[in-house]
Formats: structure tokens, C-alpha cells, sequence
């Protein structure tokens, strides 16, 4: 494995699902996340063959239920997957729907660093 292979932070969720499918680790993303929810007792049972689309609306749907429902269960989730704190705390909160995508983004950014270096690595 050479070294000079750098990982790079998608910009956004399109981006970000188009990559994983690229590099072929667009199961293997989708079994990551899977992994984290239920580790989290937070289930979200995403297909294998889920659509990016269809991947993109479960999460920020999922994310946006704990937000408004089950809040303890939302930030337990956040520690499982690894957000870091920091970036959650920039997110502006005055609209849940809003800060579920960008949350939902930031877990979907964290699940796929995980997936890409346990690849490349």
C-alpha cells in the first residue's frame, strides 16, 4: 500500500455517496452505519441495496426523529459514531429540520472515514 493515498472530506452527501460508490465501498458504508445504529439501539436497518437518495432521506429522517423524540438517545448515537463535538456545536439549531441534514451529513462524513481507512489501511 503506498502512502501517499490522502483522504479528503466530501463536501457534501452527494459527494460523499458518488465517492463510496467510485471506491466500491458503498456496501460497506451502508453496513457501517447499520452497525453504529444498532450499537446504539437506535436500529435504522438501511438495505444493501439502498439507493444513495433513498440512503441520504432514511438518515436525515432517522436523525431528525431522535432530535425532536428521543434526545438522550440522539447524543448517544453522536458519541457511538464519533462526531466530534466541535463541529455539532457550530451547527445552527433554530431549525431541526436543517440541523438534522447537517448532523446527518457530519455522521454519514464520520462513517465513511471510518470505512475508508479500515480499506486503506
Amino acid at each position: 500500500m503506498s502512502n501517499n493515498i490522502m483522504y479528503i472530506a466530501p463536501i457534501n452527501t452527494d459527494v460523499l455517496l458518488s465517492e463510496a460508490e467510485k471506491e466500491n465501498l458503498y456496501l460497506k458504508l451502508i453496513e457501517q452505519i447499520n452497525k453504529d445504529f444498532n450499537f446504539a439501539n437506535e436500529a435504522i436497518d438501511l438495505s444493501l441495496d439502498i439507493q444513495p437518495d433513498d440512503l441520504k432521506s432514511a438518515l436525515h429522517e432517522k436523525i431528525y426523529r431522535l432530535i425532536q423524540y428521543k434526545f438522550a438517545e440522539y447524543l448517544n448515537l453522536l458519541y457511538i459514531v464519533d462526531v466530534p463535538e466541535d463541529q455539532v456545536k457550530k451547527l445552527d439549531g433554530s431549525d431541526v429540520l436543517e440541523l438534522s441534514k447537517q448532523v446527518a451529513f457530519l455522521v454519514l462524513k464520520r462513517e465513511w472515514m471510518k470505512v475508508w481507512f479500515r480499506n486503506k489501511y
